[in-house]
């Protein structure tokens, strides 16, 4: 079987249903696309298709980025969100999925539950790609992949921090880690984890390469020597406890002096939306170090990538 007939028509739910090489070939993809955006090339292999895109959580950059990438691709994109349409009224989701198969070639959907997820594409033949859920973000694992091999030069061999909710983004780059062969600490405080399956499967596949996937509540252990240091916001979409979570992780924020324990190359990284003066500040979002604008681009090339290769 050829890569590309690896991708075609497949599901895009997380990225623990990949491979390294497989990830690394979507990365390659992404890589040319932003190569051909730059020099202005026309690349619309999607020509007269069609993509839906059914977004039950506010958004920004995957909203926009999905956008601009299907019109550079040269398909359609039809966005709408569960408020409006019979979802709302209790179609069910096996329905509206056998539907939404009929008229288009994809949907890309961002939602709660990664249950949902996973009845979309259940029910329909066309893949579905994962735009978010409370489980993993695999859009925004890409995009920070292909930003930390641009500036860093490779994947593997780095140490990567995360400090923040231990939520969807932070499971994704646990997996991307485990994965991809980066040593991954995760910085939270007592009482707060990532979940157990994500936390088993990393933990699993480090074993194998040989990296370290550690959740600690020192802040400095886990910034010692970093060449990725990770931060998020405290609080996610969703979540009720944004006071008591405020007062958890005041003490994790990515300031110039906690920037300064990672080593003096290292790349400061955020999915954005942030939260200035909370989980970072804005001399270190703004800081030569920093590398969340071009995060948030990488966004668009990776979909492109994804896209581009499940839609047969």
């Amino acid at each position: 079987m050829s890569m590309k007939d690896r991708f075609r028509g497949k599901d895009f739910l997380t990225l623990m249903d990949f491979t390294p090489i497989e990830i690394n070939y979507i990365l390659d993809l992404a890589f040319e696309f932003k190569r051909m955006r730059m020099m202005k090339e026309p690349h619309e292999y999607l020509r007269g298709r069609t993509i839906a895109m059914v977004f039950e959580k506010h958004s920004t950059r995957t909203r926009f980025s999905f956008q601009a990438g299907i019109a550079h691709l040269g398909a359609q994109s039809f966005y709408s969100t569960p408020q409006t349409m019979q979802l709302a009224r209790g179609e069910p989701i096996k329905d509206t999925a056998r539907i939404l198969d009929r008229y288009c070639d994809a949907l890309v959907i961002r939602t709660y539950g990664q249950e949902i997820v996973e009845e979309y594409a259940e029910f329909m033949k066309n893949p579905v790609i994962n735009a978010l859920t409370n489980l993993t973000h695999p859009c925004q694992g890409l995009a920070d992949m292909l930003t930390i091999r641009e500036r860093k030069g490779k994947i593997a061999g780095n140490k990567l921090v995360y400090v923040g909710d231990p939520y969807n983004v932070c499971q994704t780059l646990m997996v991307c880690s485990s994965l991809m062969g980066m040593d991954c600490y995760v910085a939270v405080p007592k009482g707060w984890a990532p979940a157990k399956v994500i936390v088993d499967f990393t933990e699993e596949n480090a074993k194998k390469r040989g990296t370290e996937m550690v959740v600690t509540d020192d802040l400095e252990e886990a910034v010692k020597d970093a060449d990725v240091v990770y931060a998020n916001t405290f609080h996610s979409m969703g979540h009720k406890d944004i006071e008591e979570r405020k007062k958890a992780f005041a003490a994790y924020q990515i300031n110039d002096e906690t920037l300064g324990w990672a080593k003096p190359d290292a790349i400061f990284m955020h999915c954005l939306p942030g939260y200035r003066g909370e989980e970072m500040t804005d001399s270190v979002i703004e800081g030569p170090q920093s590398a969340v604008f071009d995060e948030g681009e990488n966004r668009m090339h990776t979909e492109k990538a994804v896209l581009a290769l499940v839609v047969a």
